[in-house]
């Protein structure tokens, strides 16, 4: 053991040197290996703080909340003329399904609607994420507050101008000032603030810091039900432990009789279940990391290269010392794991130093976006371990080249 541990002393000794005295030379070759590093763990860090944070903003969801409205997550065998021609889904099955489908723990009725301004004095907020949902949204999305309520049946049912704001509406609009009780302007009415928010956090989804809640009558009673501006949405949360497709099949059966469906005739809605959609993000993440191996499959392949090429000068500038190690009782085996321990070497070097370049830039990237980019224990593991691997491919035919060298011709060619 002790012999290997010398061995690998000597080799570490030998591609110092080799480093110091071909500078320009290894330059190139790290270069390779280090931009194939980089770009590898740079995908896949950018890929994994992505979903991590996908996942953050999706956590207060239940996997088993279903979206019933005219439209689809994902694909879908309908073609895109037929479901345009669906029919919204309206308040009163909202109001029947309510009733009649068991198994339900919350279910409420939201309206997406354009982005509106919220005024308060002379202050004035844009661009904001108007939510119109009845009073189970809290149930089903487990809203926070800092301060106040969320409206209850009574103002949801009225669709009185009751409002909640989001974290960052109120800082925007009162400062420092007391907003619960306060008269802000939205649609050209005024609307009490009864409730803000806790602070959310940057979102890659609308955030319910920059977001406001009212109730969804007040909505209808506005733009009315036919409305192609507005999407309406039956948000529906089972119980925990239900068949799912038991339960999906119920809900659909229902609302088929509701609306006097005949048999045969298909569906003219979607349920689709949020696992479904998150399954489709997960799809989309596996995909954008391929495209990452693909894309600095060619940077490691060219690095790879590289360091073949630099190990085979190695061998030919070094062919005398080799022989002489070799009269001198020095076997093959000891030979090749010289130059390959060397070649690797050199490539955890070029993979340390894209590493270093990927750490560099998450700590820029973090500060100036919101959005935390993170180089994890994992990625380090596999770059270093990639590196490794690409300096025993690379390395394993120029030191089975020096290990076979006859010690007399060798010693030979370099006088």
């Amino acid at each position: 053991m002790k012999v290997y541990f010398r061995l690998l002393k000597e080799s570490f000794s030998f591609a110092m040197s080799a480093l110091s005295n071909n500078k320009l030379r290894t330059f190139l070759s790290l270069l390779g290996v280090t931009i194939g590093i980089f770009s590898i763990i740079a995908v896949l860090t950018a890929v994994d703080s992505l979903d991590r944070k996908i996942k953050k903003d999706l956590s207060s969801l239940d996997k088993n909340t279903i979206y019933l409205f005219k439209g689809t997550f994902g694909p879908s065998e309908v073609p895109e003329w037929k479901r345009d021609q669906f029919p919204q889904v309206k308040y009163d099955e909202y109001v029947y399904l309510k009733d009649a489908v068991n198994n339900t723990q919350a279910m409420g009725f939201q309206i997406f609607t354009k982005r509106e301004s919220i005024k308060y004095d002379s202050q004035t907020v844009s661009d904001i994420n108007i939510v119109p949902v009845s009073q189970e949204f809290i149930d089903i999305q487990g809203l926070e507050f800092s301060k106040g309520r969320f409206y209850n049946e009574s103002e949801a049912n009225s669709g009185s101008n009751v409002i909640v704001l989001g974290d960052e509406i109120a800082t925007s609009l009162f400062g420092n000032l007391e907003p619960i009780g306060k008269n802000v302007r939205l649609y050209g009415q005024r609307f009490t603030v009864i409730g803000v928010l806790k602070k959310q956090g940057a979102s890659l989804f609308d955030s319910d810091d920059a977001s406001a809640f009212i109730p969804v009558n007040f909505v209808r009673r506005l733009y009315g039900d036919n409305n192609t501006m507005l999407t309406n949405v039956i948000i529906i949360k089972p119980v925990k432990g239900v068949d799912m497709e038991a339960y999906k099949g119920e809900l659909t059966q229902k609302l088929r009789n509701f609306r006097g469906m005949k048999a045969g005739e298909i569906d003219n809605f979607f349920i689709n279940v949020f696992s479904g959609f998150t399954d489709l993000l997960d799809g989309i993440i596996v995909q954008m990391n391929l495209m990452g191996w693909v894309i600095a499959g060619f940077s490691l392949l060219v690095g790879g290269f590289g360091i073949a090429n630099i190990m085979f000068v190695s061998v030919k500038e070094r062919t005398n010392l080799i022989g002489i190690q070799k009269s001198l009782g020095a076997k093959n085996k000891f030979i090749l794991f010289q130059f390959l321990f060397e070649a690797i070497i050199l490539c955890i070097i070029g993979g340390a130093i894209g590493l270093i370049f990927v750490y560099i830039i998450s700590i820029v990237m973090t500060n100036v976006l919101e959005f935390e980019f993170i180089l994890g224990y994992k990625n380090v593991f596999l770059g270093i371990g990639l590196a490794a691997f690409i300096g025993v491919i690379s390395g394993i035919l120029p030191a089975i080249s020096a290990s076979k060298l006859d010690p007399v011709e060798a010693i030979r060619s370099g006088m």
